[in-house]
């Protein structure tokens, strides 16, 4: 008898039916926020960097302190050698080595990409209701800061170590500005990179390969009218030299017109093809 009414007691573990209209109406009753806009997500995908380095600083340790051994190990090991004095060699060398340190600090924005993709961090993002390119940007921006910290500390050094800028603060952070804009928009490279990579050795094996000749060639730490003069049309007209000599013009108080403007034209033509060529790996992966 207690095994039949067992049997005909319905059962009050099975759910309650769903009143369909009845739930679309409640959820209708609150309006759906906007979209953020594309400055708005790219700004936080770049708080979202930061906070990395928050938890993490010792990831700025290397980006801070090899300007410092660049700037110390070139003046004072070379100085007397090419300019006859570190003084001399350090009024010359430091927009240079500012240049060359920073520049080769971008390729970290491909290494952190290529993280997040085989993390399956960058997975999640896509499914946002966001511009797809902020996290893109999101990195960029965050990288920005890094190259503003380098520059200010190499800058500092060379203070201390005797540097003197005849450009005064205006020239200063106008070549600094320069400087950021370039790295801002060369670092795009480094994203698309990071992107069609297997892994983040891989994105370093390659910057390394494509940075060291392209900073070494240039006018960095010396003159090109010292070098054979098959080479010095190359050396002169690279985006690297063509760079130092805005950034040390700015810095100096003699600017040559004709390398800001060569620096801003290869800036654009690094956002306009990188750009172009990481947003649309983005959306293929």
């Amino acid at each position: 008898m207690a095994f039949a009414e067992t049997k005909t007691r319905p059962d009050q573990d099975a759910p309650a039916p769903v009143e369909k209209d009845r739930l679309r109406k409640l959820l209708a009753q609150v309006e759906r926020p906007a979209a953020p806009s594309p400055w708005a997500a790219a700004r936080a995908f770049g708080w979202r960097s930061m906070l990395k380095i928050k938890h993490v600083p010792e990831q700025l340790a290397d980006i801070l302190l090899f300007p410092i051994m660049m700037l110390l190990m070139f003046t004072y090991l070379f100085g007397g050698a090419i300019a006859g004095g570190t003084g001399d060699y350090l009024q010359f060398l430091l927009p240079g080595i500012m240049v060359m340190s920073i520049v080769m600090t971008t390729m970290y924005t491909g290494m952190s990409v290529n993280i997040d993709i085989h993390k399956g961090v960058s997975d999640r993002f896509r499914t946002l209701p966001i511009w797809r390119a902020s996290p893109m940007v999101g990195y960029l921006l965050a990288d920005v800061f890094r190259y503003a910290a380098a520059g200010t500390i190499m800058f500092g050094t060379g203070m201390v170590m005797g540097y003197r800028p005849s450009g005064g603060p205006d020239g200063v952070l106008l070549g600094v500005a320069l400087l950021l804009v370039f790295c801002f928009s060369f670092s795009w490279l480094w994203t698309w990179l990071g992107l069609i990579t297997r892994s983040e050795k891989t994105v370093m094996s390659i910057s390394m390969t494509i940075l060291f000749p392209l900073t070494f060639l240039s006018n960095v730490m010396v003159d090109p009218a010292t070098m054979p003069g098959w080479l010095q049309p190359v050396v002169e007209n690279t985006p690297i030299s063509r760079l130092v000599d805005g950034v040390r013009g700015l810095f100096d108080g003699n600017v040559e017109t004709s390398a800001v403007t060569t620096t801003l034209a290869w800036s654009a033509a690094f956002v306009a093809v990188f750009g172009f060529l990481t947003v649309r790996a983005y959306n293929r992966r």
